[in-house]
């Protein structure tokens, strides 16, 4: 199954499933348990893995070793995928120095900022100005990008990420971009987050 033909929703959802499969010891899992641990409809469960592997066998479910492989494939995970980070501060540093991303397929190779504070390195990871990140893309053959600049930066930016030939972009700027439409967008609002945890801690 091609990604172009699942929706950006549930491509979204893919790597929560992969996560939670990759911690089971059992060989099967059924979609009521998948949804349970991760807080999500069985019928969106279902409806997400179908497109991806079929349904599951009846009282069996779905075979976790076989469902991991064809999330990975999906994904893309069986290769890896570079990426740049733009930003500025210690959110960027940080994660210019996380190594998560080389266990889902993704590798930083460098980071971007607007401004004066460049020209150094991170956790081994090179920082150029911004003036740099398209030629930097092409030849290097870039299509991923993480986006954590301030909201007033943050179209003006995903712009230039675009302009660069980058068409899947992991927002962690307070705010929505536009991209068009060949452009996966991933918004992940750090803030907001913390904000419903706390909302969801009132309740208790």
């Amino acid at each position: 199954m091609s990604p172009a033909a699942i929706s950006r929703a549930a491509l979204g959802r893919l790597p929560l499933y992969l996560r939670y499969l990759q911690s089971l010891s059992s060989e099967t899992v059924s979609a009521t348990t998948i949804a349970n641990a991760l807080s999500l409809g069985e019928v969106q469960v279902r409806k997400d893995l179908s497109v991806v592997s079929g349904a599951g066998r009846p009282r069996i479910g779905y075979v976790v070793s076989d469902l991991i492989a064809s999330i990975m494939s999906v994904l893309h995970l069986c290769s890896v995928g570079r990426a740049v980070v733009v930003g500025s501060g210690s959110l960027a540093d940080a994660l210019l120095g996380y190594p998560e991303f080389s266990k889902y397929g993704a590798e930083i190779a460098a980071g971007f900022v607007i401004g004066t504070d460049a020209h150094r390195s991170v956790s081994g990871k090179p920082v150029y100005p911004l003036d740099k990140l398209e030629d930097f893309c092409r030849t290097g053959d870039i299509r991923l990008g993480v986006l954590a600049v301030p909201e007033e930066f943050a179209q003006e930016v995903c712009d230039v990420m675009v302009s660069a030939n980058i068409i899947g972009i992991l927002n962690l700027s307070p705010c929505r971009i536009k991209t068009p439409d060949n452009v996966i967008v991933q918004h992940e609002n750090l803030a907001l987050s913390l904000a419903n945890l706390n909302m969801q801690l009132g309740r208790l």
